[in-house]
Formats: C-alpha cells, sequence, structure tokens
C-alpha cells in the first residue's frame, strides 16, 4: 500500500492534490480504499457546479465486493470530473494516485492545512 508524502488525505480515504490553479485541486480515493474495494466497476462523480460540503456524500464507488461513497473532503464546488473513469473506472485500481475523480474549488484553500498529511493518514489507519 502506498501512502504519497506530497498529498492531503481526509479520514474518509479521499486524497487531495493542488492543480496548477489557485484554490483548484484534485480529488481522488486512496491506495487503501481502492485495495479494500477490489475492482472498481462504477465511479459516480459529483456534477461540475455542485455545492460540496466537508464530510458529506458527494459521489459513489462501485467495485465487484461493494459500493462506497465519497465524501467531500473540503467546501467548495466541483470545477470538473475526470471523464476517463466514466468508461474506464478501473484506472483507480492501476494508478489510484493519477486517476483523480473531481477537481473542486475550495471556498478557503487554506483549509486543506486541516486534513492529514501523510504521516497522520498512515497513523490513522493503523500502520
Amino acid at each position: 500500500m502506498k501512502i504519497k508524502d506530497n498529498l492531503h488525505y481526509s479520514a474518509e480515504h479521499l486524497w487531495v492534490s493542488p492543480t496548477e490553479q489557485a484554490g483548484i485541486f484534485n480529488a481522488g480515493i486512496t491506495d487503501y480504499a481502492q485495495d479494500l474495494l477490489g475492482d472498481i466497476v462504477y465511479v459516480e462523480a459529483p456534477q461540475p457546479g455542485t455545492e460540496l460540503k466537508a464530510g458529506q456524500a458527494c459521489g459513489l464507488v462501485e467495485s465487484v465486493k461493494t459500493g462506497s461513497d465519497l465524501h467531500a473532503p473540503l467546501d467548495g464546488v466541483v470545477t470538473a470530473i475526470n471523464a476517463d473513469l466514466q468508461g474506464t473506472p478501473e484506472l483507480i485500481n492501476d494508478k489510484p494516485y493519477e486517476a483523480w475523480i473531481f477537481q473542486f474549488k475550495a471556498h478557503n484553500a487554506a483549509d486543506v492545512e486541516k486534513l492529514l498529511d501523510a504521516a497522520g493518514y498512515e497513523a490513522q489507519l493503523g500502520q
């Protein structure tokens, strides 16, 4: 299981990475989460324009085993989704830290510092 040092993590197993645009972040599920889910067969991303409230369900990832809600990592608004995942959701299994699910503009970009760093996420997992 990989945990990248340069990302921020939510307690609900999403990673968050800043983009080149100020206040815009990519979000996807962690390697740990994709491993627990198994083979991913469907991703329901929040649509652009959707208001995000930190901790609230905003989408869904389904695998051959189960379905799991995506919980917004921060308050914000969805700006884009990764359309590649609509036809090939298994990209998340192959490269969980490259296969972002949605992009969002945070209402307060500094809130990203409230998320877990790699060491904090690893500690939460009991590793």
